[in-house]
């Protein structure tokens, strides 16, 4: 006898595909995503494309469109862990807006993309309410976003996330090496933690000490989970708001510290013709830093080479302005101070000491020489 279901044939949601799920994740992402939305947002034609008003544009004398894209990384196998997905939002916005702010660009519009194994509408609206969330933290509209159902390929539970977004910056007023000379002085910025980069190391040092993400740590004063998952600092509104008061006289480069570590990305806006010495003993990298080393005995080579070590941006500002800009970070809520100095590549120091490192040609871009030392 044959099967009834048999008659009936496949279905799209025999194949795995909810498409319900799916409508019923987006109505309740719904109201986070709205409270992005300024005037400038134009209701899209069905959706399809989220549509922003950039007639501000035509009092730029000659605008340039800044575009960056970015995820989260392993950091969402922390979040999988946990079960809690409402924080990694707020990562990838971060990683991706505050790329676009280097330059100088103010970020109009964000778009994201979720894949997973299976819709799990609640879980989907807590990552986009993340976004969201983040994106009110940046001053950026959320005009669009996608979930694609992959199952067969991803398991159930598994999914990963991806954004882009747009910035717009008076070619002016763009920030970058070409403004940067001998005596200028960097100025470090706390980070919130480990940010979203390095987590495939730090997941290996938790396995490897045999700790468990519930586990209490004392230096934390939280769990180890609550720590990790700790989300990136966003700093694009705040970056856009000093540099209005001090200018690109005053403010000359920003690096935005992601995989990589400070070094090779500080190497990005230095000239050629120009070094940057780092002194770490400017600042004090968190507990975490710490902690990730002696669990896993990293070596600190390793470990300034692929985490943030405590400064999630760095500002590169004319000497005479570095008091005030330091004040004007202060006053945005930001943590920052002096961490060290741009020279003429020919009197950076020379490295000397056992930890002393140097750093240049990093990250594919042909910048000045980073020595970093104690």
């Amino acid at each position: 006898m044959t099967d009834a279901r048999e008659d009936q044939g496949l279905t799209y949601a025999a194949a795995g595909v909810d498409t319900d799920a799916g409508d019923r994740a987006v109505e309740l992402m719904k109201a986070a995503v709205k409270k992005t939305h300024g005037t400038s947002v134009v209701d899209g034609v069905g959706g399809f494309a989220g549509l922003i008003d950039v007639s501000e544009l035509k009092n730029y004398e000659r605008p340039l469109l800044a575009s960056s894209t970015d995820g989260v990384g392993t950091k969402i196998a922390i979040a999988q862990a946990l079960d809690i997905h409402d924080t990694i939002g707020q990562d990838l916005v971060a990683m991706v807006v505050d790329d676009i702010v280097v330059s100088g660009a103010k970020p109009l519009a964000m778009t994201d993309y979720i894949a997973c194994g299976k819709v799990h509408p609640e879980r989907i609206a807590d990552i986009v309410r993340g976004i969201a969330e983040g994106c009110v933290l940046a001053e950026t509209a959320l005009v669009g976003g996608e979930t694609a159902e992959h199952p067969g390929l991803m398991g159930e539970n598994d999914y990963d996330v991806a954004g882009a977004a747009v910035g717009v910056v008076e070619a002016s007023r763009m920030l970058g090496a070409e403004r940067v000379v001998a005596g200028d002085v960097l100025i470090g910025m706390d980070s919130s933690g480990l940010h979203s980069n390095g987590y495939s190391l730090v997941r290996a040092v938790v396995d490897h000490a045999g700790l468990s993400l519930e586990q209490h740590i004392e230096e934390f004063g939280k769990t180890l989970g609550e720590e990790l998952l700790t989300p990136t600092h966003i700093y694009s509104a705040q970056i856009l708001r000093v540099l209005a008061q001090a200018g690109v006289g005053k403010l000359h480069a920003l690096s935005h510290v992601t995989g990589g570590g400070l070094a090779a990305n500080l190497a990005r806006v230095i000239p050629t013709e120009c070094g940057a010495h780092v002194r770490r003993a400017s600042w004090e990298p968190g507990a975490v830093f710490h902690m990730i080393g002696e669990w896993g005995s990293v070596p600190l080579a390793d470990l300034e080479a692929t985490l943030n070590m405590g400064l999630g941006m760095v500002a590169v500002a004319s000497a005479e302005s570095a008091d005030e800009i330091v004040r004007l970070f202060e006053a945005e809520g930001v943590r920052s101070r002096v961490i060290g100095e741009v020279t003429r590549r020919e009197t950076l120091p020379k490295p000397r000491g056992e930890n002393d490192v140097l750093v240049q040609g990093a990250k594919g871009a042909h910048g000045g020489p980073v020595l970093v030392t104690a």
